[in-house]
């Protein structure tokens, strides 16, 4: 029986990864790959080395800890040298056509409910066939806008409740016990009573003073002299007088309507703020799903962690955090549906649509309109949709198409520019019945075809 091969500590699992790299085999792999991989196995042999540093009074059994042998190490080199060349792309090869399909045939098997039960609180999301719809068009205003925001101190309860009522909409109606309207001999005012149990079981960094300020600052228009905080816990609201007359008692039931709806801490863009926790690991984490718009807001909320604060509305966060943000959102929110319905997309495909959604330095749908924005060929257009405007447009200010593209080149016949027909050369009639030239003499120079302005296919121009 052979002996046992050896297992390798760190240094050996470094010196061995390098020499493996510099062999003949792994030349035509690129600088990127080779580093990127070198850099994981060095995290390989860190992970070695702090085992058996730590387990180093147990003799030869630490040998057998994270044990990894060259023939190992070799074989697994060469299987990620083999799957890195299988994924390489060949020039002329359809990338377009290649996502469209493998983006769109997974796509039809989505169901086509349109909500979807997200785990937490009863917070509806909305998923498949219309979540996709709403990504690929780049809507403006989505169905269920959720940002998820990471907590400063995730493993804090009683925190978390305190940064969700820093976010969550809080109005005067839900804080008050009482509105009561009061009429004396010499003056008539509403007395708000406010609830100071509900104000702290939801945690509201709230006082009498703020709330004051609150009303004074409100769409109600009232001075600072009509608002009086009279207690702690009560607060007195006088009218404001109509300039054109009218009756006092009117005034004091419009501002009885409106008083409960004013908003007393929180943004008002957010709808409502969930805790989600999360069992997965030794000790339970805590984030917040925020229900609504305002990402710069709840980013800039004191116990928000903004460094891993996202949203899934894409111009919402392109408008905040730039195009490149904006390219990852589409891509992360695209696979979460996938995900969602059990299928696997490679992420090169949705890279390519985000990236070509993208390209203009803008967020542009897969519309009629974000085309028209992206493509610059009138035949191109047309073959999507409004085909007889977007010809009548293009013959009434004479545009020129230069036929480069897939679908002109198909709908005027022409081999397409993917595939064998990027490759093209060109016969010099005219030069085709003379006599060979003699060896000694050279050959004649033949021009390619895209070097050729006579032969180029701006010819349909």
């Amino acid at each position: 029986m052979d002996k046992e091969e050896e297992s390798l500590d760190g240094d050996g699992i470094e010196l061995a990864a390098k020499e493996t790299l510099a062999l003949d085999d792994f030349k035509t792999c690129p600088d990127e790959f080779k580093a990127e991989l070198l850099n994981f196995l060095k995290t390989v042999a860190n992970k070695v080395r702090n085992v058996r540093a730590r387990y180093a009074m147990c003799g030869d059994v630490v040998n057998q800890l994270e044990r990894l042998t060259l023939t190992q190490l070799v074989q697994f080199i060469r299987i990620c040298h083999d799957k890195y060349q299988r994924s390489i792309i060949e020039p002329g090869t359809a990338v377009g056509a290649l996502a469209a399909q493998s983006i769109g045939e997974p796509g039809t098997q989505m169901t086509l409910k349109t909500f979807h039960f997200a785990g937490v609180a009863s917070m509806n999301i909305t998923q498949g066939v219309p979540r996709v719809k709403e990504i690929i068009n780049a809507s403006r205003v989505i169905s269920t806008p959720i940002i998820t925001a990471e907590l400063m101190d995730p493993y804090d309860q009683e925190f978390a409740r305190r940064v969700k009522g820093r976010i969550e909409k809080t109005t005067l109606g839900e804080i008050t016990r009482e509105i009561e309207d009061v009429y004396l001999p010499h003056e008539c005012f509403l007395l708000v009573r406010l609830d100071a149990e509900r104000i702290r079981l939801l945690c509201l960094e709230v006082d009498v003073h703020s709330i004051v300020y609150s009303i004074c600052t409100s769409k109600l228009k009232l001075k600072a002299g009509n608002v009086e905080a009279i207690s702690n816990w009560a607060i007195k609201v006088y009218p404001e007088p109509s300039k054109h007359g009218g009756w006092l008692n009117m005034a004091i039931e419009q501002l009885l309507r409106q008083l409960p709806s004013v908003v007393v801490k929180g943004l008002p863009k957010v709808s409502r703020a969930v805790i989600a926790c999360d069992d997965t690991g030794s000790a339970t984490k805590y984030k917040l799903c925020v229900e609504g718009d305002g990402l710069r807001d709840v980013m800039a909320t004191y116990g928000v962690d903004a460094r891993k604060t996202s949203s899934n509305n894409i111009l919402e966060v392109y408008n905040t955090l730039g195009i490149e943000a904006a390219v990852s959102t589409i891509i992360s929110e695209i696979q979460a549906v996938m995900e969602g319905h059990g299928m696997a997309v490679d992420r090169r495909h949705v890279a390519l649509l985000a990236a070509q959604m993208c390209a203009r330095g803008e967020v542009l749908g897969i519309t009629r309109y974000g085309l028209a924005r992206m493509k610059e060929s009138v035949l191109n257009l047309a073959s999507f949709e409004k085909t007889a405007d977007h010809l009548f447009d293009a013959a009434y200010y004479g545009q020129r198409d230069r036929i480069e593209g897939v679908s002109e080149c198909i709908i005027l016949g022409v081999p397409a520019g993917i595939g064998t027909g990027v490759l093209q050369l060109l016969h010099d009639h005219a030069h085709g019945h003379q006599a060979a030239p003699a060896p000694s003499e050279p050959l004649p120079q033949r021009k390619l075809l895209f070097d050729n302005p006579e032969y180029h296919p701006s010819i349909w121009e």
